[in-house]
């Protein structure tokens, strides 16, 4: 598997964060939550991003946060749901990593986001299914775009989707 790595994309609440530790194990690598990467790089939440200095200050530090990830191996990395909403950034995944979209319906998401909406920066003040639908709307054909894979996750257990993943990239 050389200098394989996996990043894990999709909408907030599609299982990025849960999947990712659980893959990692499997396949013996490194797990990145790219989130909590650009928190500790930045010395704040991002909520405070978002606030202080607004969406265009997080997406450059996620772009360079997501950069020194494709400098590595042996990586499992789970970027926020709007990672790609930049091309520089989708390219980049394209080019760097075996990308699996962890694809969900709006329906699932929104039970899964209903008690964190108000601390997601990009959920807040909206209602929640619009604004799901909405935002998948502007992602989704960027998330197809990007992926090398593309697994269901509706129903399924972070294991079951784990093997699927590492199935699929036996097969490439």
């Amino acid at each position: 598997m050389g200098t394989l790595r996996v990043a894990l994309v999709g909408f907030m609440g599609c299982g990025k964060s849960t999947v990712g530790p659980v893959l990692a194990r499997r396949l013996g690598f490194e797990f990145v939550d790219l989130d909590l990467d650009i928190q500790k790089t930045a010395g704040r939440t991002i909520p405070e991003i978002f606030e202080q200095d607004g969406e265009s200050s997080f997406r450059a530090l996620e772009s360079e946060c997501l950069a020194r990830c494709a400098r590595r191996s042996h990586l499992v990395v789970a970027p926020g749901g709007g990672v790609v909403i930049v091309q520089a950034n989708r390219r980049l995944l394209r080019t760097h990593f075996h990308v699996v979209y962890l694809r969900a319906r709006p329906t699932t998401l929104a039970e899964r986001l209903r008690g964190e909406a108000e601390h997601r920066p990009m959920l807040r003040g909206h209602p929640l299914e619009d604004r799901i639908t909405r935002l998948l709307g502007e992602r989704g054909a960027f998330y197809h775009e990007v992926a090398s894979q593309i697994v269901d996750v509706d129903g399924k257990s972070p294991e079951a989707i784990a093997e699927e993943i590492s199935n699929g990239l036996k097969s490439t």
